[in-house]
């Protein structure tokens, strides 16, 4: 009795430290991929408006990219399960160092359709790099998942200075083309980011003979917890996309410069991934729930501030709440959706949620480049209420439900 503790302890240390390994690389290769989304939120509306037939398109392309993430999501699951982790997230960054090749043959030949091709690349790029966060949880423990995750999603920090710092130092550099130098260098991040994932190394799930393939899919997500969690990501990621793919726009249509919008995603990005060095802890104090309870609340206390005004505090103070309670949100959903699956059942889970989650901000930036052209930016975020709300009273009524079982 005494050795099978000792062993499974040791398995678990063991599987911990892997986990904490993959979870540094991975976080490498997270800075360096995650600037793909902060180059193509940042210039896309911009360049939209200057290639599109209409100007309520001009966010098209940034909604095609979040298209692209919904469209990678399921593919990726099973490049996972078939090839294993590394080989499908090294696809992935081969995917977007192509993506951003185009999108510099768009700007230069002045092409809508291409750079629409473009930005879907990236987006399927982009549903690669969204699923380091399961990656660095497949070996470890309950305990350390939240770490592991939030480890990873750190790596933004980086992300947010990197791809904003390259589009404001590239962005003229290959006149008259405005951003083309841009899509050359996150051509080149792409690239570095297949090679840094060379050091991946995360084992498949063991397969003991006659063992069971794992639960049907559908009996998986009608669990209270699965829906709980979905609904949690999907409200603080749809919501934080919708407000953070008008704002550069809308920034630019108040009279600031494309520095001043650059450098409020810049924040904005910085808020996301900061608070990932403390935020599995916190979780770990305070429990899931309640930290995914202040995530949507502060995205909630976002909007009210983007609405009070259009100056660039109202502006940058807005979209740095907005990245917190984005981070808090999303990691704390991202731990209970790796709490609703078995090793064996992960790949079809977790491509599931993110197919799910994706596919709803696909249809919110879809609709934000209209509501930003026909009803304004206060719009945009009268728009974020009901999500949070909806979203908010769900997971109470679980964390309610879960006490009573346990009473």
């Amino acid at each position: 009795m005494m050795s099978a503790i000792a062993e499974s302890t040791r398995d678990t240390a063991a599987g911990d430290r892997l986990a904490g390994r993959n979870a540094l690389v991975l976080a490498i290769a997270q800075a360096l991929s995650g600037g793909n989304n902060t180059v193509i939120v940042s210039t896309g509306g911009i360049v939209g408006a200057m290639l599109a037939p209409d100007r309520a398109f001009a966010t098209v392309p940034i909604s095609v990219m979040v298209l692209g993430m919904w469209a990678g999501t399921l593919p990726v699951g099973m490049l996972s399960k078939a090839l294993g982790r590394r080989a499908a997230l090294q696809i992935g960054a081969l995917v977007g160092t192509v993506s951003g090749l185009i999108c510099c043959w768009a700007v230069l030949h002045a092409s809508f359709g291409l750079f629409l091709l473009g930005a879907f690349g990236s987006g399927l790029y982009a549903a690669a790099h969204q699923s380091y966060r399961f990656a660095a949880a497949d070996t470890a423990s309950e305990a350390f998942k939240p770490k592991a995750v939030s480890w990873v999603l750190a790596g933004g920090v980086f992300a947010g200075v990197l791809g904003a710092q390259l589009v404001i130092f590239t962005k003229d550099i290959w006149q008259p083309y405005l951003f083309a130098a841009t899509y050359i260098g996150q051509a080149a991040f792409a690239l570095l980011t297949a090679l840094v994932l060379v050091l991946v190394n995360i084992p498949r799930p063991a397969t003991m003979p006659g063992a069971k393939r794992g639960r049907p899919l559908g009996e998986i997500v009608r669990t209270p917890r699965f829906i709980t969690a979905v609904v949690c990501g999907v409200a603080s990621y749809s919501m934080m996309n919708l407000v953070m793919t008008s704002a550069p726009l809308a920034m630019v249509d108040c009279g600031h410069s494309v520095t001043t919008a650059t450098l409020g995603l810049q924040w904005h990005v910085l808020a996301m991934f900061g608070p990932s060095f403390f935020t599995g802890s916190i979780i770990a104090r305070f429990g899931t729930e309640r930290v995914i309870l202040s995530g949507l609340a502060m995205i909630g206390l976002a909007a009210i501030i983007a609405m009070s005004g259009i100056t660039v505090a109202h502006f940058w103070t807005a979209l740095i709440l907005l990245g917190v309670g984005w981070n808090f949100a999303f990691i704390g959903a991202t731990t209970m959706v790796t709490r609703c699956h078995r090793p064996e059942e992960r790949n079809q889970v977790q491509a599931f949620n993110d197919f799910l989650i994706f596919g709803s901000m696909a249809i919110g930036s879809f609709a934000s480049g209209t509501v930003l052209a026909n009803f304004g930016w206060s719009a945009v975020n009268e728009v974020v209420f009901p999500a949070i709300l909806a979203a908010g009273a769900l997971l109470i009524w679980w964390s309610v439900r879960e006490r009573t079982k346990l009473a």
